[in-house]
């Protein structure tokens, strides 16, 4: 209940509105069970990061399950772009604002973000249809994952005034460009409608 509370405060207007006194008004209970249950803002702050990352990312899997691979890797970044726009105070808080200032702490400890395969699921389904070797795709993956965040930062620092509609097809057509240049045939492939 308290992290549900924490993130309902963290949805509605930002890290900065998280604070113990908050989370007790909103649960109707005094701030001692919480600061019980926690001890101090920065661990309440190190769970709640994980909690919102599975609140915004948590149904992906399941929603690329069984779907064709070209579709399910645009699934996955349709749903980081409607994540940004429908829930862009935690998608600051989860993939823009730096963990060591908000939660005090690197997530990926001593580790390059760079060293990890992006979309996991999407470079390995893709692989293994096209029988392209995983790393590949992976940069391939890498790519467009980075290009889709760009897009999703620069939409929240214009207001989200691009359309998640536009900016769904221009991912689309990024994606089809990095496959064609690995030698991926993308013409008798069309864009899956898109479903937010």
């Amino acid at each position: 209940m308290i992290l549900e509370a924490a993130y309902e405060l963290l949805d509605e207007a930002g890290i900065g509105a998280v604070a113990i006194k908050q989370i007790a008004a909103k649960l109707n209970c005094s701030s001692q069970p919480i600061s019980w249950q926690f001890e101090s803002m920065t661990n309440l702050k190190k769970e709640l990061y994980p909690y919102a990352a599975n609140k915004l990312y948590g149904s992906l899997e399941e929603k690329m399950k069984g779907q064709d691979a070209v579709e399910a890797f645009f699934i996955s970044g349709v749903h980081y772009i409607s994540q940004a726009c429908d829930h862009p105070n935690v998608f600051r808080f989860i993939n823009v604002d730096n963990p060591k200032d908000t939660i005090g702490e690197s997530v990926y400890g001593d580790a390059s973000i760079f060293t990890l395969q992006f979309d996991k699921n999407a470079a390995r389904m893709l692989a293994a249809k096209y029988d392209k070797p995983v790393e590949m795709i992976g940069e391939v993956v890498r790519d467009t994952v980075i290009y889709t965040h760009g897009l999703a930062v620069m939409m929240m620092f214009d207001s989200y005034r691009l359309p998640k509609e536009t900016a769904c097809k221009m991912i689309y057509d990024m994606g089809m460009k990095m496959l064609k240049a690995i030698g991926i045939e993308t013409d008798s492939l069309t864009m899956p409608p898109l479903q937010f």
